[in-house]
């Protein structure tokens, strides 16, 4: 091998090594710099029954408050995959396809862009996660923070070479204390099966 070809791979070896380093360090550091959402509502009946409504989902202890206070909770409660929705914005319908689609204006994970500009820009969605600690009942703030879990050394997939990026967002209550869990995981890939 010539001295410029092992220049050449040497060179691309410590690229990738500064990259693979860049990943590491947003391991473990908050996924926005916006800090945690809050709840722009304290959970409420009119959305737990809209909620329920839409999933066909009948248990009385989430619309009916006779039958929610015969049960073990006595009180109504939210539906416990609704965790997510509390904490959502608002979304901005102006303006969506200029955002990529992201429903609301903010700053971009820097994960995210590490991994575009590195030309993995095709995003597929994994798998979700949720740990219930406790179901949300009326009145109750929520908050969340989300906080990068891992990044996946490079690995061949049938979509293309790519990275498995999982986000852990943990959900508080006014006091504190963890409501739950959420474990949500992509793929961000070259596309069309593009070697690194």
């Amino acid at each position: 091998m010539t001295h410029a070809r092992v220049l050449k791979y040497g060179l691309a070896a410590m690229e990738a090594d500064s990259f693979e380093n860049r990943l590491a360090a947003l391991v473990g550091q908050p996924i926005s710099a916006a800090g945690p959402t809050t709840s722009p509502d304290p959970v409420n009946q009119p959305m737990i029954r809209h909620w329920a409504a839409a999933f066909e989902d009948r248990n009385p202890v989430y619309v009916d408050a006779d039958a929610a206070a015969r049960s073990r909770f006595g009180e109504i409660v939210a539906p416990p995959l609704m965790l997510q929705t509390w904490t959502m914005a608002t979304p901005q319908i102006t303006g969506i396809a200029e955002r990529g689609g992201s429903p609301v204006e903010g700053t971009r994970a820097a994960v995210l862009t590490l991994l575009d500009d590195a030309g993995f820009v095709g995003t597929l969605a994994s798998n979700s996660e949720f740990e219930i600690v406790r179901y949300l009942k009326l009145g109750d703030e929520v908050s969340a923070t989300t906080v990068l879990e891992s990044v996946s050394p490079e690995k061949q997939t049938r979509l293309g070479a790519g990275h498995f990026v999982t986000w852990v967002t943990t959900y508080t209550d006014a006091a504190g204390a963890v409501v739950g869990r959420q474990r949500f995981r992509i793929l961000k890939f070259r596309p069309g099966g593009a070697p690194a």
